[in-house]
């Protein structure tokens, strides 16, 4: 019997609910090293902030619309409980003055900005209408965080070093954007598709980069310790003991 449309839908959401799932997990080598220091100094939380808020958009899209929902409530539920966790850790080990401005940084954006969008859309609009205004907003917020890489592709470019963007990291994220695309695509659900898109185009070029610049000879730089946005999902770049060439990562994604 042939597949419907629903069932591609479901295979390529189910495979894309796999590759997601291991994508949120990858940070937990920057965390444990967190851990092991018992301090976030040098770290950030804006990555995890942002997938978080991330995460919330798209479990509220979700849950208004209803149809052919459950795939995006289970990933961005479980990208909830992760991210959620991540943040508290990092509060537990940040400095005073990290740790005051992280919960600034959750207040403003996902209490009072989720909390705004929310009431919104629940009492200015209804139907078709509320769907269509957040998955605008999921779409929206989305691209702005598939564009991210550009820094890290320019990055690589100026040091003409390939350490601060895994390649293995960059293929999967760009084959998770291949599934979440043609789940969106065959449930004619632009507002996951769209973005995804974006997120399959940023990926092969960061492969292309990379391929281009992994026998290049570095510029010598001052060590980069932060983490950048990429794609939808986040790259971590830690510096790990004294050996400029060690350097540890993780990415989170959602859909």
């Amino acid at each position: 019997m042939a597949m419907t449309r629903e069932s591609w839908a479901f295979v390529f959401g189910i495979i894309g609910n796999i590759i997601s799932f291991a994508v949120f997990l990858s940070p937990l080598p920057t965390f444990y090293v967190i851990f092991k220091k018992k301090s976030a100094e040098g770290f950030q939380a804006l990555p995890y902030v942002v997938a978080l808020f991330s995460a919330m958009l798209w479990i509220y899209y979700a849950f208004v619309k209803r149809e052919s929902a459950l795939l995006l409530i289970t990933i961005n539920t479980f990208g909830i409980v992760v991210e959620s966790a991540y943040i508290i850790m990092f509060l537990i080990y940040a400095p005073k003055k990290q740790r005051l401005s992280t919960i600034k940084l959750l207040l403003l954006l996902n209490v009072f900005g989720f909390g705004a969008m929310l009431l919104s859309t629940l009492y200015l609009s209804k139907g078709a209408k509320r769907l269509a205004i957040i998955g605008w907003i999921c779409l929206v917020f989305n691209i702005s965080v598939f564009a991210a890489p550009l820094f890290v592709i320019s990055k690589v470019i100026r040091s003409r070093s390939v350490e601060y963007m895994p390649f293995f990291l960059s293929f999967f994220l760009t084959i998770n954007a291949v599934m979440w695309f043609f789940y969106g695509l065959l449930l004619r659900d632009y507002y996951v598709a769209l973005p995804n898109t974006l997120g399959f185009v940023f990926g092969i070029i960061q492969m292309v980069v990379y391929l281009i610049y992994r026998n290049a000879t570095p510029v010598v730089e001052a060590p980069m310790k932060g983490q950048e946005l990429s794609g939808g999902h986040i790259i971590d770049v830690v510096k790990i003991g004294t050996d400029p060439n060690r350097a540890g990562g993780g990415a989170g994604s959602k859909v």
